[in-house]
């Protein structure tokens, strides 16, 4: 099963992405596991993850979140549009190609 967290500052606006990645995931049949996660938890929510993608308003901070996702060893990518209007569609393409992208 692949596992993706989605990461905002505070959680909430990864929560919504997090649904939308979901329904795409089902809607495809695919057996994914979305975690949302604030900055903050971040660093226990990479446990495990197959890919980290970043709502685009954290882009200033890329780089710590960059460094959390290396130790962890988790691809990143910053998601492209604002992350409550995501398509989930997208979403999960672009962590799909992360992930393999890294293997």
């Amino acid at each position: 099963m692949m596992r993706i967290v989605v990461v905002c500052g505070a959680g909430a606006s990864s929560t919504f992405a997090a649904l939308r990645i979901r329904r795409a995931a089902e809607s495809r049949g695919m057996a994914v596991d979305v975690h949302a996660a604030g900055e903050q938890t971040l660093a226990e929510a990479l446990a495990g993850a197959d890919a980290l993608l970043v709502g685009v308003h954290l882009v200033p901070r890329l780089g710590s979140l960059e460094q959390l996702a290396r130790a962890a060893s988790v691809p990143v990518a910053v998601l492209p549009d604002e992350t409550r209007t995501l398509d989930g569609d997208a979403a999960l393409d672009l962590a799909i190609a992360i992930i393999g992208a890294r293997a």
